[in-house]
């Protein structure tokens, strides 16, 4: 016998066929509940990190990583704003900006939106927009053209196809003879995009960035230069860099203070999740107390013979500690590898059984993503592998306890 005893006998009584089948019975439920514990927790989680993970590619494909603007109502002589920005190793695009809110009217309906000047040439180096075109070009925005591209959503409030006209209100005023009335200018639709996301479909229109600054009363003057970068993690530190490198009266935001509410409600939902489902691979888990317990009492004249021969109580212990930490051990591989399989084929999966059910899940008119997007991540399964190990190890003591407790004379007078 080359194993130390405990190790020896703590595996024996886990591979050997018990007389007693319902302690057998309860030994195969607790696995099969820790199996279905870890896959869930390993599923569940992993669907977070890629509704995450799709979202934040959705919004950042319109949104800006890093924006200069200035602390005044604009940005002027900025031209040269642009190449000092582009010289960063971090930065791999840069475009100017007009950014104003507005108001669009057509067939009869009225809906506000936000309105972006852009410059073609540049913009598909900072944003996804072109490639999430339904209808029409990026470049048919052409200054003079008075051309405007809209999101799908608000296009299809607005009744709108490409060639429609649709009038645009903004905020400023124009002093008439007849007096103050607001500005307004006939704009041709020359494009739909789709991005994914409510936010941006359903209130986003896109013009020249030449035509923005004419209509908004401020010709050569824009908004902010938006930054697209190589790492979207970088973004803090270049946000940092920046503000220590630009002179007084440049202000610096990035993504992750823009919509600092909304990733850290995501956080918050994964941490919450995580902890609601690792209560069930706890709940499977501690099955191995009863499973334990009716071993103890099964096994007490083989207790009672080992302490004979000189087992000491603590080595009774690191019996039974060996016997449930298998138990455990087994269904925390068996989870972690079903939970991977599962978590990486759920795209596949799902859709299957939405097509089965004629059903859908998640409705596009209700939720960003219709879709359950998944990313596994070692960390997240690490995470569940060590929880359920060390459940399985904590779930031992007290029977493994009682166990060493046995007095042989007690145990061996009615044998």
């Amino acid at each position: 016998m080359f194993k130390p005893l405990p190790i020896f006998v703590g595996l024996r009584y886990t591979r050997t066929k018990r007389r007693n089948r319902f302690i057998s019975f309860i030994s195969f439920v607790s696995i099969i509940g820790i199996v279905l514990g870890i896959t869930a927790l390993i599923t569940v989680v992993s669907v977070m990190n890629g509704f995450t993970k799709e979202v934040r590619e959705r919004i950042l494909g319109v949104a800006s990583h890093v924006v200069v603007s200035s602390a005044a109502h604009g940005l002027d002589n900025w031209h040269a704003l642009p190449q000092r920005l582009s010289a960063y190793p971090e930065v791999v695009g840069v475009a100017p900006f007009v950014s104003a809110e507005g108001m669009l009217s057509a067939n009869g309906a009225v809906s506000g939106t936000l309105i972006r000047g852009i410059d073609p040439a540049l913009e598909v180096q900072v944003s996804d927009v072109g490639s999430k075109m339904l209808v029409g070009d990026m470049h048919s925005l052409r200054a003079g053209d008075f051309n405007i591209v809209l999101g799908a959503e608000l296009a299809n409030t607005l009744g709108l196809r490409v060639g429609d006209k649709v009038t645009l209100v903004t905020p400023q005023a124009a002093v008439t003879p007849v007096g103050i009335m607001p500005r307004l200018k006939r704009f041709t639709v020359s494009g739909v995009f789709e991005i994914g996301v409510r936010e941006f479909d359903g209130a986003l229109a896109m013009v020249h960035l030449d035509d923005a600054a004419k209509l908004f009363l401020a010709p050569g003057q824009i908004s902010g230069i938006r930054l697209q970068l190589h790492d979207i993690f970088d973004a803090p530190y270049m946000t940092h860099k920046l503000v220590n490198d630009l002179p007084l009266g440049y202000l610096v935001n990035d993504w992750t203070r823009q919509y600092s509410n909304f990733f850290q409600a995501l956080r918050t939902e994964k941490a919450v999740m995580f902890i609601i489902v690792a209560l069930v691979v706890v709940v499977a888990v501690f099955n191995i107390v009863s499973t334990l317990v009716m071993a103890v009492e099964d096994k007490r004249a083989d207790i009672a013979i080992l302490r004979t021969l000189g087992a000491s109580p603590g080595t009774i212990m690191k019996i039974f500690v060996v016997q449930g930490t298998m138990i455990g051990s087994i269904g925390t591989l068996i989870g972690v590898v079903c939970g991977i399989l599962l978590a990486s084929n759920v795209e596949t999966i799902v859709p299957a059984i939405e097509s089965m059910l004629n059903t859908k899940f998640m409705p596009p008119d209700v939720y960003y993503i219709s879709e359950l997007p998944s990313e596994v991540q070692a960390k997240d399964v690490i995470s569940a592998a060590v929880l359920s190990f060390c459940a399985s190890v904590v779930a031992t003591l007290y029977p493994a306890w009682r166990a060493s407790r046995t007095q042989p004379a007690e145990a061996l007078r009615y044998e």
